[in-house]
């Protein structure tokens, strides 16, 4: 893990919740953490991190993701036992 996707971790774990992260630091983040990518329909995408499985939408047409995604993702992350 770089430190942008330190950082990115550390932003996610922030409060309040970010609305300016972009969708694509939160993937980047998931993949070196070692997730597994699940492509869906449309704008949906699986991750499949120790064991776990988050289902999430990528944000169009816009590339910042929403403060529930953000939250979804913080959510995803403590179930798959990921703390900045």
């Amino acid at each position: 893990m770089n430190s942008k996707q330190r950082g990115t971790l550390k932003a996610i774990y922030s409060s309040p919740t970010p609305k300016s992260l972009e969708w694509k630091q939160i993937e980047s983040l998931l993949m070196a953490l070692g997730a597994r990518t699940i492509e869906g329909n449309g704008s949906r995408v699986r991750f499949e991190l120790n064991g776990v499985i988050g289902t999430f939408h990528r944000p169009h047409p816009d590339k910042e993701a929403k403060p529930y995604q953000v939250r979804d993702a913080r959510a995803f992350l403590e179930q798959a036992g990921v703390t900045p």
